[in-house]
């Protein structure tokens, strides 16, 4: 049978960099390896014409050679590129992963088993975190507030420490993985998970607690505290160390992260540590001058404009924003105005309106008169 180019097996140009070709035959040998397919004939033989292919081409020296002659470089006394290599059928359990050396097939799918060469070791292990998304208005997310929750989690049991033996109870060797905490699998992937008789610890008790019936945790529903800090703002998250899932065979906790969520107020909008609001004011506010009262997020606050101030224009109220949540003084506040001219006039009101533009006939359009 016609061999195929190795650069069209590995689906390469000719010219490839050495990284290109490791990268390529790594991605079709996790696809095609007999222990990935068992049984499949088409598999193997895929699996066989890449390895092939990728022994020679990540070799330097045999790679010049078959860019100069072709297939003919290796057919002269030789089987194929493995010439001297013994007799035999195929070894799948040593094929060479274009890293200067042989592999092995738990370094080849390390990415489905945890680091590369190195079970998880027996012991103990931390407890997964914790997400809890918490309403709170928007006064809350700048003063701070101080509440209480409840979540529904696991929690070590107060009765075995989380052992799941009955107290006072002798432990033993775990039958199912003779003590060592870890089963491992047979054949050419060698994975190890924990021992899911004794959950990694290795050593069991014949007589389980009886409060948590030997599992070592208890569900149920727990009341946590929580602070939230001054400065939060929509997404924000807070970390209560140690107050998520237990961890396994004494490990540490993890967290919880509580994730504000901020309901909108009816006129103030905050923009990082500022705040903003648009407030109405009268012609004769405007054209006079005067003090008015504006929202802030302490109540109505007492501000004063200037005469003849424009509709649109902006005030700031230093030190009326917001707390920085990481420390520093507060924003500030911004007062749009907007002048709102009078509706339903009667009139004597109109009168006096017009004599004002008797007496004042400039236009704003071309400049003052």
């Amino acid at each position: 049978m016609v061999k195929r180019d190795y650069y069209d097996v590995l689906g390469l140009r000719r010219g490839a960099s050495d990284q290109e070709i490791k990268r390529a035959y790594r991605k079709l040998a996790r696809k095609c390896h007999p222990d990935v397919n068992p049984g499949d004939k088409a598999a193997e033989a895929k699996f066989k014409e890449i390895s092939e292919a990728n022994e020679v081409l990540s070799d330097p020296q045999k790679r010049r050679r078959y860019d100069q002659l072709g297939h003919e470089a290796f057919a002269a006394g030789a089987r194929g590129p493995e010439a001297g290599g013994g007799s035999g059928g195929f070894d799948f359990n040593r094929v060479d992963f274009g890293s200067g050396g042989p592999g092995d097939l738990g370094d080849l799918l390390s990415d489905f088993f945890g680091q590369r060469g190195q079970p998880e070791a027996a012991g103990p292990g931390a407890g997964e975190d914790l997400h809890y998304s918490l309403d709170i208005t928007f006064e809350d997310a700048i003063r701070g507030l101080a509440t209480e929750i409840s979540l529904q989690k696991h929690s070590r049991c107060g009765t075995c420490g989380g052992s799941g033996a009955r107290p006072g109870s002798a432990l033993e060797p775990c039958p199912h993985c003779g003590g060592s905490g870890r089963i491992r699998g047979h054949g050419l992937l060698r994975t190890s998970q924990a021992c899911s008789r004794c959950r990694g610890n290795g050593k069991i008790s014949r007589e389980a607690c009886t409060t948590c019936g030997g599992r070592g945790v208890i569900f149920g529903t727990e009341r946590i505290a929580v602070k939230i800090p001054p400065g939060v703002d929509n997404g924000s998250r807070v970390r209560l160390q140690g107050m998520g899932e237990p961890g396994r065979n004494g490990g540490t906790s993890g967290d919880l992260y509580i994730i504000t969520r901020v309901r909108p107020h009816p006129v103030l909008e905050r923009k990082g540590d500022n705040l903003y609001v648009e407030v109405p004011i009268t012609i004769t506010e405007a054209a006079l001058g005067a003090k008015i009262e504006v929202p802030s997020i302490d109540g109505m606050t007492s501000m004063r404009i200037p005469p003849e101030t424009s509709s649109g224009q902006v005030f700031r109220l230093r030190g009326k924003g917001v707390l920085h949540l990481k420390g520093g003084g507060p924003g500030d506040q911004f007062v749009t105005v907007k002048i709102v001219p009078p509706r339903n006039l009667d009139a004597r009101s109109q009168e006096l309106l017009r004599e004002f533009a008797r007496l004042n006939p400039g236009d704003p359009r071309r400049g003052r008169g």
